[in-house]
């Protein structure tokens, strides 16, 4: 199973985007995910995608040489930031429960928002259930950083607190592998030169 990072776009690094509508993949995104088309196992069979539009860009991207219909999955969707989507991390720095947020991320919540943990929980239960289906190829998913994260943290036997411990970059490629004796991370966050 693949994971990988949408795209760039244009207010990357700068707002706090979650679930906003309309972010779509700039130019330099949609080189980064035309670059990934190599990358992309020739064992992969279905592509999913989070319904955020720069995620269904990006797997509509990768499907299109691969003759692959894209599969829209919510259970992969951004975390939802709650109060704080669409605010600018310079607005955010100043908030106090934004640092409580990035220190104790297995126990803090955003303001009406997700936690971490039921997060991780939503993308590790959809791994499982595609895990126990029989399949005649590989998965590829298409989703944000968080979600990502969170199911990489998870099999990697991190604490959600940890959660810098894994970087998730635009359009990075992740694999976990299951196996007889579980499951292992075969490469994190594999970048494309563009």
């Amino acid at each position: 199973m693949h994971l990988l990072r949408h795209g760039h776009h244009a207010l990357l690094s700068h707002v706090l985007c979650g679930r906003m509508p309309g972010i779509e993949l700039d130019e330099l995104g949609r080189r980064q995910i035309a670059a990934c088309i190599g990358s992309i196992p020739r064992n992969v069979t279905a592509i999913q995608s989070s319904p955020q539009r720069r995620a269904q860009q990006s797997a509509s991207i990768l499907a299109w040489p691969l003759c692959i219909p894209v599969e829209i999955v919510p259970a992969f969707d951004e975390i939802d930031l709650g109060d704080w989507t669409g605010r600018s991390f310079v607005e955010l720095d100043q908030s106090p429960a934004w640092n409580v947020w990035n220190n104790q991320r297995g126990t803090a919540c955003p303001p009406h928002g997700e936690s971490m943990q039921c997060l991780q929980q939503r993308v590790v239960q959809h791994i499982e259930e595609l895990r126990s289906e029989p399949a005649a190829g590989a998965t590829l998913i298409v989703s944000h950083a968080e979600p990502i994260r969170a199911a990489l943290l998870h099999y990697a036997r991190i604490a959600l607190d940890d959660f810098l411990a894994i970087a998730v970059d635009p359009a990075s490629i992740s694999t976990l592998c299951f196996d007889a004796t579980g499951a292992y991370i075969s490469r994190i966050n594999q970048r494309v030169s563009v």
